[in-house]
């Protein structure tokens, strides 16, 4: 049995509180999770002054804000981090973090992050897949809005900065604020397993949690969903989080699918064992039967328990002689 890697995305759901971002820390924990993530950047070298916002920021921001001034108000200062892995390892739980530019990539490996998230919008970025590449980490890997062949270009271009392939994972993804059912394409990490030959998660930008649920039926080894404290809160991103209540219940399916699904051998189980005699049939007697009679179809019958010879012996046993008496309902013996 395999352990599905449940990643909470806190984000930028802090709001650029570093309390608020602690108590994030505290409910992944206390849901099961097995990283808590947040996104490290410096807006000032991700976007253009003048860059424009999502339309989905634009309806939970102010219409006439640049992203630059809507991502400056998001940003987790270098002091905070720090405090944010050290809450994180108070309460048992991995701190984890998306860095968006080379400055951010560096503080996360100086901070100690012994792994990567590459998120959707850097899939084309070579000299940003280089960079990240050359530390050697095992990289998570997004691909939202991303077709086959970007993929493969991406996965090559880290393998040749000094990354292997094996230590690649990618996260099938939708790159929609909510992404709608209908786009979710949930067979697609089947798909990209075959394809690219390495394990496929899944990033889950819809709403509810159905969708992570059966991506971890479809064999994703990881999933990441965002969460907030509430929906009501003003940021970009809360509205389409999960509250703690169903980050919980959705991490508590995922365990419970880990256990289910199993390790793929069809095997009789510990449970199943203690019926096998209860409900199986066993070949029986339908008629008294004389030593030295022939069992034939007419005096022969199936029958529970499954404590007797199996049916699966009665093409042998049809022709043979009975080698003593039986009366009715009598298991048959050899």
């Amino acid at each position: 049995m395999s352990k599905t890697l449940v990643i909470a995305e806190a984000g930028v759901n802090h709001d650029g509180n570093l309390s608020t971002a602690k108590e994030l820390i505290d409910v992944a924990a206390d849901c099961g999770a097995d990283l808590v993530k947040f996104q490290t950047f410096i807006a000032e070298d991700l976007v253009t002054m003048d860059a424009m916002t999502a339309k989905y920021q634009k309806d939970t921001e102010n219409n006439s804000e640049s992203q630059y001034q809507l991502l400056k108000k998001l940003e987790l200062s270098q002091a905070n981090h720090v405090e944010l892995v050290a809450h994180s390892r108070a309460r048992g739980i991995e701190f984890f973090s998306t860095a968006f530019d080379f400055n951010s990539i560096d503080f996360l490996a100086e901070l100690g992050q012994k792994k990567f998230k590459v998120p959707s919008g850097e899939i084309t970025n070579v000299p940003y897949l280089r960079h990240i590449a050359s530390f050697g980490f095992p990289i998570i890997m997004s691909t939202g809005m991303a077709n086959l062949d970007e993929i493969e270009i991406a996965i090559h271009t880290i393998e040749k900065a000094g990354t292997q392939r094996d230590m690649i994972t990618l996260m099938h993804c939708t790159s929609a604020y909510p992404a709608p059912m209908k786009d979710l394409n949930l067979t697609a990490i089947v798909k990209m397993r075959e394809i690219f030959r390495i394990p496929v998660g899944y990033s889950d930008h819809s709403i509810g949690i159905e969708a992570s649920i059966a991506a971890t039926a479809l064999g994703a080894t990881v999933i990441e969903k965002h969460f907030t404290l509430s929906k009501d809160r003003s940021g970009p991103d809360h509205r389409t989080s999960l509250e703690p209540h169903e980050l919980k219940k959705m991490i508590e399916a995922i365990r419970n699918l880990d256990l289910a699904l199993g390790d793929g051998t069809k095997a009789l189980t510990d449970s199943e064992r203690e019926n096998v005699d209860v409900v199986r049939k066993s070949i029986v007697a339908c008629c008294a039967i004389n030593k030295g009679d022939i069992f034939t179809v007419a005096n022969l019958t199936t029958k529970r328990p499954g404590t007797g010879l199996s049916p699966l012996l009665w093409d042998e046993l049809i022709g043979s002689h009975a080698t003593q008496n039986y009366d009715v309902n009598d298991l048959i013996s050899r």
